[in-house]
């Protein structure tokens, strides 16, 4: 009797390959959770500060743990004089991720635990590069425009801090909880591409910057990281509402992709893009700039009445960010900002219980071969 073969999961879709307990998510449903903690939840009542906790040492943080580490992050924002010089010196790049892979990189040859991987020194190199994800962004962002970087100011929140040292003033408080809320909704996201790519890099117990670089690396696909972008340069080719709905038909008699719909795990709606879609909406109304929200509104119905298809998380995280005056060359180094969270805690927990991720694959080649010797070739 034959034996049976193995069935294969392409792009290991529905494989469980390991257990965790960061990230939940019911794709049936459309529930995220954070250690257990709803996503909707945290988004009304909590900050990007107590979702890093949570998702670093796995329950909340009491108000002096939360301030210690605020302080922390706070004074690890700054960046090395060399990094700066560095930054200057890279040739522009054809997207910010080539040059933000590069510098991620070469914080490891400036930090002073880089090669030890004590459990205690891992905790501590990731909050340097939770704190710095942030700064290089925003630094690139001005270096890029012929601007001088704004050194962070210990003042402000994480999220105020970066859109401070982004645009050069301390932004609208609407604003900053705005961008506080879309870091929570976007630190982490269980196994996702850039994720497993970090995780598979720490599997080797290579470095932590090894494997974050190894995460950005990844995120800047467009079938990942670079979706929201995409999504925005698509409402700035639509640009008016009454071409809303023309657009999108003519992208899908062309069969062609309509960006931000659809998502790899949830059957209905992504959860966090029910967050975001208000979001969008309150920004739009607060600056007297809705243009942007109704336009997407309209691309959305036209998907859910057409296709059956739900918006997801990079659909209206597009125009939300749009509003809040981030340049869209800057999106998916955004995601960084805010996912770094997430990375550096699934790399803590891959070294906590380590086995080497090696995965099979199924040979369909030639077999049998036998070797000519080149001159009867």
């Amino acid at each position: 009797m034959a034996e049976a073969k193995a069935e294969v999961k392409v792009g290991l879709q529905g494989v469980i390959i390991a257990q965790s307990d960061i990230c939940s998510i019911d794709g049936e449903h459309g529930k995220l959770t954070y250690r257990g903690y709803d996503i909707h939840d945290l988004a009304v009542h909590s900050t990007f500060e107590e979702a890093v906790y949570l998702l670093w040492h796995g329950r909340m943080p009491g108000r002096k743990e939360l301030d210690t580490l605020q302080e922390e992050l706070s004074e690890n924002r700054q960046l090395a004089g060399e990094i700066l010089a560095l930054l200057r010196e890279l040739p522009p790049a054809q997207h910010p991720m080539e040059t933000l892979r590069t510098l991620i990189s070469a914080l490891s040859l400036y930090d002073p635990e880089a090669e030890d991987m004590s459990p205690e020194a891992n905790r501590r190199k990731a909050m340097r590069l939770t704190a710095q994800m942030g700064t290089l962004v925003a630094a690139f962002a001005r270096v890029r425009n012929g601007e001088e970087p704004i050194a962070p100011d210990p003042t402000l929140n994480h999220a105020a801090n970066f859109l401070y040292m982004l645009k050069g003033e301390t932004p609208h408080p609407g604003d900053a909880r705005s961008f506080d809320v879309a870091l929570i909704l976007h630190a982490d996201h269980s196994f996702n591409a850039s994720t497993f790519a970090a995780r598979v890099t720490a599997s080797t117990l290579s470095d932590l910057h090894s494997a974050i670089t190894s995460a950005i690396g990844t995120l800047k696909g467009p079938l990942h990281g670079g979706a929201n972008e995409q999504v925005m340069r698509m409402l700035l080719e639509i640009g008016t509402l009454d071409r809303a709905e023309p657009f999108v038909r003519n992208l899908l008699e062309q069969k062609a992709k309509v960006m931000g719909f659809g998502h790899r795990v949830y059957h209905t709606e992504d959860p966090r893009a029910t967050v975001l879609r208000k979001m969008s909406e309150d920004l739009g109304r607060r600056t007297g700039n809705l243009k942007w929200f109704e336009i997407s509104r309209a691309v959305e119905n036209m998907m859910i009445r057409e296709k059956k298809i739900n918006a997801n998380v990079d659909f209206y995280s597009a125009s939300a960010y749009y509003v809040l005056g981030i340049p869209v060359e800057l999106y998916t180094p955004v995601f960084a900002v805010s996912r770094i969270a997430g990375w550096t805690a699934h790399v803590l927990e891959q070294y906590a219980n380590n086995k080497l991720i090696r995965p099979l694959a199924e040979y369909t080649g030639p077999v049998n071969q036998r070797y000519v010797a080149i001159d009867n070739r």
